[in-house]
């Protein structure tokens, strides 16, 4: 083999080298790339799952409050037609009595 030979396959053997070492970074790049994008795809999947974890937790503590609301409504509504049958009552009994203390 001559020198020649030599050189040439000396030459040829960088040149696969630097095609391997191209190869490799473009593979790095396009690992880093997918890395960040599922990465990002996560960040954002988790965000999502927290928001609508936050709105149901939020849904479910307004429908509770609304049921505690609606309970107290109707206890305040029996406890108003209470004092107004009993005042209705009582207001007969009250005007008799005027009447029988001016007419004494």
């Amino acid at each position: 083999m001559g020198m020649v030979d030599v050189l040439r396959s000396i030459k040829n053997a960088e040149q696969a080298a630097e095609k391997r070492l191209s190869d490799a970074q473009d593979e790095v790049a396009k690992l880093l790339s997918d890395a960040r994008k599922k990465s990002s795809e996560m960040i954002q999947t988790a965000a999502d799952t927290s928001v609508a974890a936050s709105q149901a937790i939020l849904d479910d503590a307004r429908n509770k409050a609304q049921a505690e609301a609606d309970v107290v409504k109707a206890d305040g509504a029996k406890a108003v037609a209470s004092i107004e049958s009993k005042s209705a009552n009582n207001q007969a009994k009250a005007v008799q009595m005027v009447i029988d203390s001016l007419s004494s």
